[in-house]
């Protein structure tokens, strides 16, 4: 990742420093040292924040590995502000040590943490920050999304990730400094809610101002007293009045309007910390048996996003890459993507939010079900939420896919609870977005139905969907995917239906050789293409779908049912593929 890109969009600081770049680097399978004090042999150079297991790290070590060590020189001035030590996420827990002083512990292999280093920093000279990365790669239990168990990817898992994934930077801040804002955004109301939280020491006669402004225009500034550690208030906008005027204050992927927010937090008057961030005024909701964005019915129109690259694996190579994957999902006529069992990095979604493109965020899964791998979801899953709650691309949260990790959902009753309790945890953290409590098949506590069905006979599939009694023929006789749709006690409540995955057509455009690996299979750019229309012809035509999901946008590894192949080179022309999407003809 460019080290001249801001890690995290949504609080922007102007003192900050990036330490991505090349380290000292060591495995520990053994899991023989415990202390940055310990004799490791640091023989070995990595180029973070690429994995060990990526090409581009210079590692390059798919195999298994208990533990790994990270140790790299910087440096840094001790002042008289904080300096905050930021890791974007590390797989799947970390111990972090400044010069040889402990600072941080932190489990979960998708989220971000942070440490107060300043009573750490040496007064001059260079600093050292040594982190160990504990990742067993057997355990089922944890949260993991699509990596592999096996050593080898196989069927629809791809190589592990170890350690460092995303950016490791430094940021100095004031002893009393903004933490958290949240931008909740009212369509109704044509209101910002806004609460800011503050960390660091505590004073009386705390002051934060917030600007608003869309492009030149200040579209709201006041001043609100910090109570407590925070400050939380619902900023009412002037409302245009007229549809044709409100409509250029609203986002939508067609109008990608967005909101440009200053925090200063004042102490007696004097500015003692200034932040940058961003928010919209839009609202996802449902309506009976529609998705309804800006008070509007809504279809959408998703591609998968598995989010791996060859080399670098779930790490982009460069920024530049998440925009041009933003890109290439829009120029291929697609208005979201759902970001498939993985947390992705905070700046793909602030180039979505940019760009115009909605997202549905999906919770990695476990694997194993056990007190112990429930309590790390919820933990995780958590941090999550908290993370990505203000951006404004992100319409529906998804904690389960495929019962994955809770198998055996219709026959015990445990296993429902931790489906439901993870919908109704979800609901209250973030009461404005939708929810889908288990994606695919075997739904209960839901706000959307989706449904998984890789059927790629486009008659068949149009016959299955187009039924005038969906309750009788498809939610109690049907079964795609071999799997009930609904568990019982939950039958459909006329929520909104979505096809949240189908297609999967495998064409090797490269004609690697190797094995590759699909849910169907064309042998020919025609034949890949005349697929894909007919199929996209069935799904945007039949009236029981509020939208559907294509599986899948590129190449991932033995996976060749992408749109694009792996280093994003579009298997049939973008404009081809952006029509049928549409199920619009190209002309002649």
């Amino acid at each position: 990742m460019s080290d001249f890109m801001y890690p995290r969009p949504q609080l922007v600081r102007d003192s900050w420093q990036s330490l991505n770049g090349s380290g000292d680097f060591a495995f520990d399978d053994e899991r023989r040292f415990s202390s940055a004090a310990d004799p490791i042999d640091w023989s070995r150079r990595i180029l973070v924040p690429f994995a060990p297991e990526a090409s581009a790290s210079g590692i390059g070590d798919t195999g298994y590995h208990q533990s790994c060590w990270y140790r790299r020189e910087f440096d840094i001035e001790r002042g008289d502000d904080r300096v905050m030590l930021h890791f974007g996420a590390v797989d799947y827990s970390a111990r972090v040590w400044v010069n040889g002083i402990f600072v941080v512990e932190h489990m979960g292999g998708h989220t971000p943490f942070s440490a107060d280093i300043t009573e750490a920093l040496n007064i001059d000279g260079p600093q050292l920050v040594t982190v160990q990365a504990i990742d067993d790669p057997h355990d089922l239990a944890k949260p993991r999304g699509k990596q592999d168990w096996l050593r080898d990817p196989h069927s629809i898992w791809y190589p592990r990730t170890t350690g460092i994934w995303q950016t490791v930077w430094l940021e100095r801040v004031a002893s009393t400094y903004i933490s958290v804002p949240r931008w909740t955004p009212s369509f109704e109301g044509v209101e910002i809610g806004c609460e800011v939280r503050l960390d660091g020491m505590l004073h009386d006669d705390l002051l934060v101002g917030v600007k608003i402004r869309h492009g030149n225009t200040v579209m709201a500034g006041d001043m609100y007293k910090i109570v407590g550690q925070q400050a939380i208030r619902k900023i009412a906008l002037s409302d245009p009045g007229i549809d044709d005027s409100r409509n250029e204050l609203l986002r939508s992927p067609e109008r990608p309007t967005l909101l440009d927010a200053e925090l200063t937090l004042f102490h007696n008057g004097r500015a003692i910390d200034r932040v940058t961030s961003y928010t919209a005024l839009r609202e996802f909701t449902i309506n009976r048996d529609r998705l309804m964005l800006n008070g509007r019915p809504y279809p959408l129109r998703l591609v998968l996003d598995q989010g791996y690259w060859p080399d670098t694996l779930m790490t982009a190579p460069f920024d530049d890459a998440l925009r041009r994957d933003v890109e290439l999902a829009k120029a291929m006529g697609f208005n979201g993507v759902p970001k498939h069992q993985k947390i992705e990095d905070p700046r793909y979604p602030y180039w979505a939010g940019k760009l115009g493109l909605l997202v549905w965020e999906e919770m990695p899964s476990a694997y194993r079900l056990s007190p112990k791998a429930i309590t790390q979801l919820v933990r995780e899953w958590t941090e999550a939420i908290e993370r990505d709650y203000s951006h404004p691309c992100v319409i529906v949260w998804v904690p389960f896919n495929e019962s994955w990790g809770v198998p055996n959902l219709t026959a015990i009753q445990s296993r429902r609870n931790a489906v439901e309790a993870l919908y109704h945890l979800t609901k209250t953290l973030d009461s404005t977005r939708p929810v889908i409590g288990n994606d695919g098949w075997e739904a209960s506590a839901t706000d959307i139905l989706g449904i998984h069905d890789y059927d790629c006979d486009p008659a068949k599939l149009r016959a299955r969907y187009e039924v005038t009694d969906p309750v009788r023929t498809l939610f109690d006789q049907r079964r795609p995917g071999g799997r009930i749709l609904t568990l019982d006690g939950f039958p459909h409540r006329g929520q909104p239906i979505v096809l949240t995955e189908f297609g999967g057509i495998a064409f090797d455009k490269r004609a690697t050789g190797g094995h590759t690996w699909g849910y169907s299979r064309a042998n020919s750019e025609e034949s890949f293409y005349n697929l894909y229309r007919s199929l996209l012809e069935v799904v945007n035509t039949t009236f029981m779908f509020s939208g559907f999901c294509y599986t899948q946008f590129a190449d991932t590894f033995q996976e060749a049912n992408g749109l694009l192949c792996a280093d994003r080179t579009p298997k049939i022309p973008l404009e081809q593929i952006s029509a049928a999407t549409r199920n619009l003809r190209l002309e002649q």
